[in-house]
């Protein structure tokens, strides 16, 4: 948690403790405390209300590259034109490491926010395929490499008890997610370099 966070977290305490709420944002496990995946379990199965706050629009930026599909290998004495076929599937990544494609309550909550609040959908899982023509030169090999688009929020759930939960009516949890940004091809780049003795002893005989 950032000092920022810290520092809010700490002003919520001293204004709310007088009319008997207590806000605290645990990370881990501790004596009197929930884990976070507990708490958010009980996102909308045992409180009076969940909401997810993000801290901004989702942050779009370019992912990983990586090779797609299989290498050709150019044996003739020409210039050939291969056409690598690929299919490429990018998932997500959050904080807690849980799906948010799973009927958990807080993961409707978090992609209804993200909805709601930027008119950007969430996709916990993206594919995308094509046929790219790479041009190889005698005694190299070509392949074809892929960079996701993807999309980063940061935000914080708001969890309201009718009970005492651990102590405390309200619970804050921080939540950090990654995920592809929906109908984008991402980067496609062709790349080619020379065969190694071991790839043309391998595919040129």
């Amino acid at each position: 948690m950032t000092s920022k966070r810290n520092a809010w977290t700490a002003a919520g305490l001293g204004l709310l403790t007088a009319a008997g709420l207590v806000l605290t944002a645990p990370g881990a496990s501790a004596d009197g405390q929930p884990t976070a995946r507990e708490l958010l379990d009980k996102c909308d199965n045992g409180t009076d209300s969940c909401v997810f706050h993000p801290s901004g629009p989702p942050e779009e930026h370019t992912g990983d590259g990586h090779q797609v599909g299989e290498a050709a290998f150019n044996c003739t004495g020409d210039l050939q034109r291969s056409t690598v076929n690929w299919s490429d599937t990018t998932g997500e990544s959050n904080s807690f490491g849980v799906s948010l494609s799973a009927e958990y309550g807080f993961s409707e909550v978090f992609k209804v926010s993200i909805e709601t609040s930027y008119q950007h959908t969430w996709e916990s899982s993206h594919t995308e395929g094509q046929a790219t023509n790479v041009d190889v030169r005698p005694g190299e090999k070509g392949w074809v490499e892929r960079a996701p688009r993807m999309q980063k929020v940061h935000g914080t759930y708001e969890m309201h008890f009718p009970d005492k939960f651990y102590d405390h009516y309200i619970w804050y949890q921080d939540f950090d997610a990654d995920g592809p940004v929906p109908g984008s091809t991402g980067d496609i780049t062709q790349h080619t370099a020379p065969m190694t003795d071991q790839e043309r002893a391998e595919h040129c005989g």
